[in-house]
């Protein structure tokens, strides 16, 4: 991931209402969740929901597709792998028993969630 990417994504998340909508978009699964779920699960206004899947669309970090009269949105689990590795890329500086306690957090949602990580 170039630096540029990883900047609109971490810009993205530094908002309350966004990060909270991804994180509901992570556990909810490759599946997602159509806008009006997403609306009723976060408390967000219409209009307020709208812009913030907007900027996490273009951030790359959520996904949308028509099913019918809905729109599903979707976490954007590659982006959300790159974004992760840019950020642990140098952070064992030699000494892997740094990232341990990471890998094993990431290893055990993702078990415990029966997806690939």
């Amino acid at each position: 991931m170039e630096k540029t990417a990883a900047v609109a994504s971490l810009s993205a998340l530094a908002h309350e209402g966004r990060l909270d909508i991804f994180r509901l978009l992570v556990r909810a699964g490759p599946g997602g969740m159509a806008a009006g779920d997403i609306a009723s699960a976060t408390g967000s206004p219409a209009s307020t929901l709208s812009s913030n899947l907007n900027i996490l669309n273009h951030a790359g970090l959520v996904s949308s597709r028509r099913d019918g009269r809905s729109i599903i949105y979707a976490a954007g689990y590659d982006s959300m792998g790159e974004l992760l590795a840019f950020l642990m890329e140098d952070c064992c500086a030699g000494n892997p028993q740094i990232c341990a306690p990471l890998v094993a957090l990431a290893s055990g949602a993702c078990s415990a969630e029966g997806r690939r990580c």
